[in-house]
């Protein structure tokens, strides 16, 4: 930088010569440089007022344009979430037909300890040990005092637990919020909940997922934001299901059964009212998967949908309809039911001698397998697998629960005549009641194929047409002569014309080698009123043996007849049905054949 001097020589010798004071000259200099040194300082802080003028106005537009933005969105709800990627805890609720609440999501607390921020560690486990009986308190004492940083104790705590935690005062015992899965009916339809667990956790929510049954497969939509909480509807009926489950249970312990299961199917619309399978269980405190021994033996195994068994005399009125849709034969048509039946080194027997011959309506009415086989030999095996097939009864169930993929019919590997033979009167074919409910409905609605469903349906199903109407009715008159006058008649209840058929199979071993002698299934499908039905009742009991009598009886007849019978007497009233007087006889129905 060059500087200026204060006394520059050239002004010091002009001031001589005009005899003027040289030092007037260097006070002017320095007034100079002075005005100029302020001028320079001013121009400096007015640029950095202007700097900084212009950053406040900038910081002042942006939080005046998130206060805006905010302003105009919606309020809502933080999510709970842990460290790491957020935990997303809330879950729909579950609801019956009605609306009443099947699950719905509770908001509790966790325990978890922090063993370096523990001041007293051996009176924390004993007060642990406590409070929570199944906890040991060497085995807390063991993880306190050693090298864990973090310990779950508890995912579920009562607000009572809470308390008594709190106040042991241990600073090192911390609480966090989640949410749990409620199931406020407790055993109330636990096979169609399922029930639930916690995926992933953190300490401040846990990852509600559902386990099994409809809170399984319906997981993604229950844990949907997009659906906005909105309640999964089911199809069943809330007290239905309790009066089903009462009854059931009850007639269960009647007749000495293993286990038991039952199902309530509307013919038109194919919702499930009810299924019942006994023993159950508790969805709040759902117990553990057996790992060994017979699945059917655990309260989780859902009898309706997973057992696969063979439904005996029930599977008579398929090939009876069958023949009458084919046209080979009617209500009347005669058939040789001497006995017994030889094919091969076989031999098919009837229960009891019915005589030489029968109608096609007396071989239901009497459940005479000699006269099933004979129609079913009229069939054949293409034709019989065919409509077996276009009934359900050769595939898994579509029904809304994981479990119901794994109820798949066990069919014969080489479906021979034989074969046609004994499962036209349902031995050597198994299926679940579910399957039997469903292919029942076909017949009760007029001739139709409906996909039993748990989720509440605005109106008819419009499926396959699989016998004429004509063809549906005389097999309903059928059914209901099985009542009025044949092995169902226990299951008359007055003002509601039930029609059914018994079916009684002996129970296979687990291992194979044959069936047991004294073990049977025994089942009795159903539908009410048979001359204008609503609703199929399929009820099945698993080794049932009445004992009132000299002689114990396990035929459905004696068995699941009663059973089904007082649970229509309890629940018809219930789906808005009056006893009515049932229509006379109409003698018009009569089917020709080739």
């Amino acid at each position: 930088m060059i500087r200026t001097p204060l006394r520059p020589l050239a002004q010091i010798l002009e001031a001589r010569r005009l005899g003027e004071n040289p030092d007037a000259i260097e006070r002017e200099n320095i007034r100079l440089r002075h005005e100029d040194m302020r001028d320079k300082a001013r121009s400096r802080a007015e640029g950095r007022l202007i700097v900084l003028g212009l950053f406040f106005a900038v910081a002042f537009v942006a939080v005046g344009g998130r206060m805006a933005t905010l302003a105009a969105t919606d309020p809502t709800e933080p999510r709970a979430n842990a460290a790491g990627a957020s935990i997303v805890a809330q879950r729909a609720d579950i609801v019956d037909r009605e609306g009443r609440i099947l699950a719905t999501n509770l908001e509790t607390f966790s325990l978890y300890a922090v063993p370096p921020q523990m001041i007293e560690p051996e009176h924390a486990a004993t007060e642990l040990a406590r409070i929570f009986p199944e906890l040991k308190r060497a085995d807390l004492l063991k993880s306190f005092t050693g090298k864990r940083k973090f310990l779950w104790i508890r995912k579920k705590l009562s607000p009572e637990q809470k308390q008594a935690v709190h106040d042991i005062g241990e600073p090192g015992l911390l609480f966090g919020p989640r949410e749990m899965r409620l199931y406020p009916n407790g055993r109330l339809a636990a096979h169609i909940m399922g029930g639930a667990s916690f995926g992933r956790e953190g300490v401040h929510a846990a990852e509600v997922v559902g386990v099994a049954g409809v809170e399984s497969l319906f997981d993604n939509a229950l844990r949907d934001p997009a659906n906005q909480g909105r309640p999964l509807q089911l199809s069943v009926d809330l007290s239905v299901q309790a009066a089903a489950e009462q009854v059931l249970y009850g007639g269960m312990k009647l007749m000495n059964a293993k286990g038991a299961a039952s199902v309530l199917l509307d013919v038109h619309t194919g919702e499930i009212i009810s299924m019942v399978s006994l023993p159950d269980f508790d969805p709040n405190t759902r117990p553990t998967v057996l790992t060994e021994g017979d699945a059917s033996d655990s309260p989780l195994f859902n009898r309706v949908v997973q057992g696969v068994y063979e439904l005996g005399s029930t599977y008579k009125i398929f090939a009876a309809a069958q023949a009458m849709e084919l046209g080979l034969a009617n209500p009347t048509t005669l058939y040789d039911t001497r006995g017994p039946l030889r094919w091969g080194k076989h031999k098919i027997r009837d229960f009891r001698n019915y005589g030489n011959e029968m109608t096609l309506t007396k071989i239901i009415v009497k459940s005479s397998n000699i006269g099933t086989a004979r129609v079913a030999q009229q069939i054949g095996i293409e034709r019989q697998q065919d409509f077996l097939r276009r009934l359900g009864l050769l595939e898994a169930t579509p029904v809304e629960l994981t479990e119901a993929s794994g109820g798949k019919p066990l069919l014969p590997k080489n479906w021979s005549e034989l074969s046609t033979m004994t499962i036209s009167y349902g031995h050597g074919i198994s299926a679940t009641p579910m399957h039997l409910a469903a292919a029942y409905a076909a017949i009760a609605n007029g001739g139709t194929v409906v996909q039993p469903t748990l989720l509440k349906q605005k109106g008819p199903q419009n499926g396959e047409r699989v016998m004429s109407t004509e063809v549906a009715a005389a097999s309903r008159e059928m059914l209901r002569k099985v009542v009025t006058e044949g092995t169902a008649s226990f299951g008359e209840v007055k003002g509601y014309a039930v029609g059914g058929k018994t079916g009684t199979a002996d129970k296979p071993k687990e291992r194979g080698g044959g069936y047991y002698d004294d073990k049977v299934i025994a089942t009795f499908a159903s539908m009410f009123p048979a001359h204008d039905p609503r609703y199929v009742l399929v009820v099945t009991l698993d080794e049932p043996v009445e004992t009132s009598g000299e002689e114990p009886r396990r035929t459905a007849g004696w068995t699941a007849v009663p059973v089904a019978a007082e649970m229509i007497r309890r629940v018809a009233p219930m789906l808005g049905m009056r006893p009515t007087i049932e229509p006379a006889q109409t003698a018009g129905i009569t089917l020709t054949s080739n």
